[in-house]
């Protein structure tokens, strides 16, 4: 404790020239979210800073669309009684109808959605040119997002209810992607402006004053109503929804951290419907606005990144420049990194995504719903970041970085550390491994080998302690040595280093680079020299004779089983058959990605009763989503 005292106050005096006097905590637990649940447990000493879903600011980046956000986020539900007509416009939406100039917001449309039957929206008049044959009416409603409309009502003034009814009409819908433009059933064009729509209904010949039109259940972004010009009237154009919005999204304030900090772990809690998909993702940068903001100089198409005045442009100078002068803005790529793929939701953790100790960070979450009644939440997000960091870069290369499938191979993990006033440094290497290592055989620093202590060891990874890294070590390549095989193309060996005295901080990702020039690699990657088509590589049983007889010898067979080159995890089935092909007991069941897996048979049949004595076949299925690949052995049973 004392030496952790020590170290905190000589990083707070250094950050107190940049931060003031605040006080510097070694690891501090951020959660959004969850205000209800108590503090997280984390061992050791630690500051926990609670934010809410709801404190978003435009002006920090943070933007909530189509959400409820409280305790936890969630798609916001469409009450099916409520009209949303006269909400298209307030949620940033449009109504717009064709006329001789175009599509016009005009204020006759208003007679929609007034909730007055004794006004009415006319259909006579000319929409179009002279010589247009036959002139259509249409209104497009655009809704400013995707959402579950399931019903439209149209309605016609009672007193000229049987002589301005709608006969002839056409309604359309559109789910806002434009990778289906020019393809779709109904297309309308007018006055430069194309149209492009789902038909839903196409009626010829109604006689009816009150419509009450059921949707299919699928998102809809835009609805277009179009009919022949003529002597009907639409007194109320109501549109409901039935469920959660189509699509939805989270994104952060960017997160300051309050100096560059080594970034931790990543969790979460949510659950989503069957048909609703949760994609989570973040980023992380060095200054506060991840975005470069541009001005056209009007000097033909150049331009800038700075105001007249010569000041950079934020998001508050962009805001304020002119239309005409704003030129678009793009992603900083050289103080942020770009947002992660999507996390796995499912799984609810990851680690913080940095390519070095960083002081911002970015979340966001979109919301997907195939379904009306179908939708993501989420409870909590929390992640944990120590302050000061490990080392200010730590970069890694494996060698060699392409080998045989399933082949003992010596790898190197070469890992050249850049540390900086005040980091921790490190004692511990930690390497993510695809099965457990055959052999953790040497460690050299500087190109001397060096004692080491394998201090963890399982099946995905292992921990070796090593002679401590720190700024007088700064710059020496350190060299891990093991013995270990893989079984899929592009097979990573993530790691991360840590202070073994610290253990409950924050152990610093390890990031992908140019570790050690002599090597080609500059990855932590490792592919296949040659791609078995088969997903089963091998298959072993032991002992070669097997004798359940309950001696104690040989009375278990045991199953192994290399699986290679697997997208992800697929079904595995392990069947017992005799020689006339009779099914006799199923062994094994389950699910696995590529690896080496193991089974167990205790030479009973599905009812648990001894098989006699004799030769069977073990039959191993995979069926990955490229063919069903099997692999037969022979099983001697006696006793």
């Amino acid at each position: 404790m004392r030496g952790k005292l020590l170290r905190l106050l000589s990083a707070a005096l250094v950050g107190s020239f940049c931060y003031g006097l605040a006080e510097v905590e070694a690891l501090t637990v951020y959660r959004i979210g969850g205000e209800e649940l108590p503090p997280p447990e984390v061992d050791g000493d630690f500051e926990f800073i609670q934010l809410a879903w709801a404190d978003v600011d435009e002006k920090q980046l943070g933007r909530i669309d189509l959400l409820e956000a409280a305790n936890s986020i969630e798609p916001q539900r469409l009450d099916p009684t409520v009209n949303l007509t006269p909400l298209i416009r307030e949620r940033g939406g449009g109504i717009r109808s064709n006329n001789s100039y175009g599509w016009q917001s005009e204020a006759l449309l208003d007679f929609l959605m007034d909730g007055d039957l004794t006004t009415a929206y006319l259909g006579s008049g000319r929409s179009q040119s002279a010589d247009c044959s036959p002139c259509k009416k249409g209104i497009w409603f655009e809704l400013n997002g995707l959402f579950p409309i399931r019903r439209i009502k149209i309605f016609t003034t009672e007193r000229f209810a049987h002589q301005r009814f709608i006969e002839v009409f056409e309604i359309g819908t559109n789910d806002g992607d434009s990778r289906k433009k020019g393809t779709r059933e109904g297309q309308y064009h007018w006055r430069g402006a194309f149209l492009d729509y789902d038909v839903v209904f196409s009626v010829a010949n109604n006689l009816e004053p009150f419509l009450d039109l059921e949707l299919p259940d699928r998102p809809i972004a835009e609805i277009l109503f179009k009919a022949p010009v003529g002597n009907w009237e639409i007194a109320e154009f109501e549109i409901f929804g039935d469920g959660f919005a189509s699509q939805a999204s989270y994104v952060s304030n960017v997160i300051d951290l309050g100096m560059a900090s080594s970034l931790g772990e990543l969790t979460w809690s949510g659950s989503r419907d069957q048909g609703a998909t949760v994609n989570l993702s973040m980023r992380s940068g060095d200054d506060t606005d991840p975005n470069f903001y541009w001005r056209f100089t009007f000097r033909g198409d150049e331009r800038s990144r700075f105001a007249t005045s010569g000041e950079p442009l934020t998001l508050d100078r962009y805001n304020r420049l002119e239309a005409g002068e704003k030129a678009g803005i793009s992603p900083d790529n050289e103080s942020w990194e770009f947002w992660t793929p999507p996390l796995d939701f499912d799984r609810g953790h990851s680690e913080l995504v940095g390519l070095r100790p960083r002081r911002y960070l970015q979340f966001k979450a979109d919301f997907l719903s195939e379904r009306a009644l179908a939708a993501g939440r989420m409870e909590y997000l929390q992640f944990n970041v120590s302050q000061p960091p490990v080392a200010s870069q730590v970069l890694a290369e494996i060698v060699p970085h392409q080998v045989e499938v399933g082949e003992v191979v010596q790898f190197t993990y070469k890992i050249l550390p850049n540390l900086e006033q005040n980091d921790l440094g490190f004692d511990s290497i930690e390497i993510d491994t695809p099965i457990e290592v055959t052999s953790i055989d040497a460690v050299y620093i500087g190109g001397e080998e060096q004692d080491f202590t394998i201090a963890e060891r399982d099946a995905q990874s292992f921990v070796v302690q090593v002679p401590r890294i720190d700024l007088n070590r700064t710059g020496e390549l350190v060299e891990v040595e093991f013995q270990a095989e893989v079984f899929q193309v592009g097979t990573v060996f993530s790691g991360r280093v840590f202070d073994s005295q610290l253990p409950h901080e924050v152990r610093q990702r390890i990031t992908a680079g140019n570790a050690d020039d002599l090597a080609e690699s500059n990855t932590l990657s490792v592919g296949l020299s040659t791609v078995a088509n088969p997903a089963v590589k091998a298959l072993w049983l032991s002992p070669p004779l097997f004798t359940p007889n309950g001696d104690g010898v040989n009375d278990v067979l045991q199953i192994e089983y290399d699986l290679v080159n697997l997208s992800g995890a697929v079904p595995v089935t392990i069947d017992l058959y005799d020689l006339a092909g009779v099914k006799r007991c199923e062994v094994a069941h389950s699910t696995a990605a590529s690896g080496r897996f193991s089974a167990t048979w205790e030479g009973v049949d599905d009812a648990g009763n001894l098989l006699p004595p004799g030769l069977y076949l073990l039959r191993l299925e995979v069926d990955s989503d490229k063919a069903k690949d099997v692999e037969v052995a022979v099983v001697r049973l006696v006793y």
